[in-house]
């Protein structure tokens, strides 16, 4: 019994040792990766946007929504800026007024696919869309502070349109010029 109990107690020992040696056998690797960013912010834009109005001699303010994809895939949280301005709305020589349109709030949203860190945005409202014959100077809109707005988003502005009550009828038109920049 003497030499089960020794043979026993030897198997456990060398069991044992075997388990410290595995142990001991062990290593750190330190795994790397680059991972580069992707130039810069971009933005594109959706569908035409637009809207309807029934006159009926008092003045009315309608609404229209301009859906717009903006990218900041370049990975250095450096924030971004978008910015508007447009030509007045026109139907043949009738025109609705340079201040017709502003801006009343921005949605946004991070697209699917992508994971975000939601834009803080510092603008107020309303912004009043710039008006001419000839597209002015572009206002900002929507910002991203630093540090904010990585990822892929739409920003939805919705802009609000005063139609005064002795408006001409027709088909009115004006052509939006949005842009994104590197900075808020």
């Amino acid at each position: 019994m003497i030499s089960r109990t020794k043979t026993l107690s030897l198997a456990l020992a060398a069991a044992a040792a075997l388990a410290i040696c595995a142990l001991a056998a062990a290593a750190n690797v330190t795994a790397t990766g680059t991972v580069t960013g992707a130039g810069s912010v971009t933005i594109s834009a959706g569908a035409t946007a637009s809207f309807s109005d029934v006159l009926d001699g008092t003045d009315q303010t309608v609404t229209y929504t301009v859906p717009l994809t903006i990218v900041d895939a370049r990975g250095t949280g450096g924030g971004w800026n978008t910015t508007i301005t447009s030509t007045t709305f026109t139907t043949g020589v009738k025109t609705l007024s340079t201040t017709a349109s502003t801006i009343t709030g921005v949605l946004v949203a991070c697209t699917g696919g992508s994971t975000c860190t939601n834009p803080t945005n510092a603008i107020t409202y309303p912004v009043t869309v710039p008006a001419a014959g000839t597209a002015p100077t572009a206002v900002k809109f929507f910002n991203s502070a630093a540090n904010t707005g990585l990822g892929s988003f739409t920003v939805t502005p919705t802009v609000s349109v005063a139609i005064p009550g002795n408006t001409y009828a027709g088909s009115y038109a004006s052509t939006l010029t949005v842009a994104v920049a590197a900075g808020p």
